[in-house]
Protein backbone atom coordinates (compact mmCIF):
# COMPACT_ATOMS: atom_id res chain seq x y z
CA UNK A 1 0.00 0.00 0.00
CA UNK A 2 2.12 3.14 -1.55
CA UNK A 3 -0.63 5.32 0.30
CA UNK A 4 1.19 5.18 3.67
CA UNK A 5 4.43 6.41 1.97
CA UNK A 6 2.59 8.82 0.30
CA UNK A 7 1.15 10.28 4.00
CA UNK A 8 4.89 9.73 5.32
CA UNK A 9 6.21 12.19 2.82
CA UNK A 10 3.31 14.30 3.46
CA UNK A 11 4.32 14.03 7.40
CA UNK A 12 8.20 15.04 6.27
CA UNK A 13 6.94 18.08 4.07
CA UNK A 14 4.58 19.30 7.08
CA UNK A 15 7.21 19.18 9.52
CA UNK A 16 9.77 21.26 6.82
CA UNK A 17 6.85 23.60 6.33
CA UNK A 18 6.55 24.05 10.16
CA UNK A 19 9.88 24.45 10.77
CA UNK A 20 10.25 27.53 7.84
CA UNK A 21 6.77 28.77 8.82
CA UNK A 22 7.17 28.64 12.69
CA UNK A 23 3.84 26.98 13.26
CA UNK A 24 3.61 24.22 15.80
CA UNK A 25 0.34 22.18 14.71
CA UNK A 26 -1.78 21.15 11.47
CA UNK A 27 -5.41 21.37 11.56
CA UNK A 28 -6.95 20.56 7.96
CA UNK A 29 -4.68 19.61 4.82
CA UNK A 30 -6.43 19.91 1.74
CA UNK A 31 -4.65 17.93 -1.02
CA UNK A 32 -5.25 17.70 -4.76
CA UNK A 33 -5.31 14.06 -6.22
CA UNK A 34 -5.77 13.51 -9.80
CA UNK A 35 -8.00 10.27 -11.35
CA UNK A 36 -4.91 9.14 -12.92
CA UNK A 37 -2.00 9.78 -9.84
CA UNK A 38 -3.12 6.00 -8.66
CA UNK A 39 -3.90 7.03 -5.53
CA UNK A 40 -6.60 5.12 -3.82
CA UNK A 41 -8.23 7.67 -1.53
CA UNK A 42 -9.97 5.56 1.57
CA UNK A 43 -6.66 3.98 1.38
CA UNK A 44 -4.62 7.71 1.81
CA UNK A 45 -7.60 8.60 4.44
CA UNK A 46 -6.74 5.69 6.90
CA UNK A 47 -3.11 5.99 6.05
CA UNK A 48 -3.06 9.72 6.89
CA UNK A 49 -5.28 9.07 10.22
CA UNK A 50 -2.62 6.31 11.46
CA UNK A 51 1.14 7.92 10.29
CA UNK A 52 0.31 11.57 11.92
CA UNK A 53 -0.59 9.93 15.33
CA UNK A 54 1.17 11.74 18.04
CA UNK A 55 2.69 14.17 15.21
CA UNK A 56 1.72 18.07 14.67
CA UNK A 57 -1.29 17.03 12.10
CA UNK A 58 -2.90 14.49 15.08
CA UNK A 59 -6.30 14.87 14.62
CA UNK A 60 -5.79 17.19 11.18
CA UNK A 61 -8.70 17.43 8.67
CA UNK A 62 -7.75 15.39 5.53
CA UNK A 63 -10.16 17.36 2.19
CA UNK A 64 -9.19 15.38 -0.90
CA UNK A 65 -10.21 17.28 -3.60
CA UNK A 66 -10.74 15.03 -6.59
CA UNK A 67 -9.40 16.43 -10.23
CA UNK A 68 -10.68 14.52 -13.38
CA UNK A 69 -8.57 12.73 -16.08
CA UNK A 70 -8.06 14.38 -19.05
CA UNK A 71 -5.74 13.54 -22.15
CA UNK A 72 -4.74 15.25 -25.23
CA UNK A 73 -6.36 12.76 -28.54
CA UNK A 74 -3.94 12.94 -31.38
CA UNK A 75 -7.00 11.24 -33.88
CA UNK A 76 -9.39 14.41 -32.81
CA UNK A 77 -7.36 16.90 -31.95
CA UNK A 78 -9.32 17.21 -28.78
CA UNK A 79 -8.82 17.70 -24.86
CA UNK A 80 -11.44 14.91 -23.53
CA UNK A 81 -12.41 13.33 -19.93
CA UNK A 82 -11.50 10.10 -19.43
CA UNK A 83 -12.98 7.91 -16.95
CA UNK A 84 -9.95 5.24 -16.62
CA UNK A 85 -6.14 6.12 -18.29
CA UNK A 86 -6.60 2.89 -21.05
CA UNK A 87 -9.89 4.77 -21.94
CA UNK A 88 -10.33 5.41 -25.80
CA UNK A 89 -11.23 8.69 -26.74
CA UNK A 90 -15.17 9.60 -25.81
CA UNK A 91 -15.28 11.80 -29.40
CA UNK A 92 -13.70 9.35 -31.79
CA UNK A 93 -13.01 6.22 -30.24
CA UNK A 94 -9.25 6.82 -31.04
CA UNK A 95 -6.80 5.25 -29.00
CA UNK A 96 -3.56 7.44 -29.33
CA UNK A 97 -3.80 9.58 -25.99
CA UNK A 98 -1.38 11.69 -23.72
CA UNK A 99 -2.66 12.21 -20.52
CA UNK A 100 -2.52 15.78 -19.39
CA UNK A 101 -4.92 16.86 -16.72
CA UNK A 102 -5.69 14.68 -13.34
CA UNK A 103 -2.24 13.01 -12.94
CA UNK A 104 -0.56 15.31 -9.68
CA UNK A 105 -0.99 14.64 -6.13
CA UNK A 106 0.07 17.83 -4.22
CA UNK A 107 -0.63 19.86 -1.31
CA UNK A 108 -3.03 22.85 -2.12
CA UNK A 109 -3.47 24.81 1.11
CA UNK A 110 -2.75 23.97 5.07
CA UNK A 111 -4.88 25.56 8.21
CA UNK A 112 -1.99 26.23 10.77
CA UNK A 113 -1.95 27.35 14.48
Amino acid sequence: MHEMAICESLLDSLRDAARDHGFARVTRVRLSVGQFAGVEVEALRFGFDVVMRGSLAENADLVVLEEPGTAWCFDCSTTVSLPDRLAPCPHCGGGRLRPNGGTDLRIKDLEVV
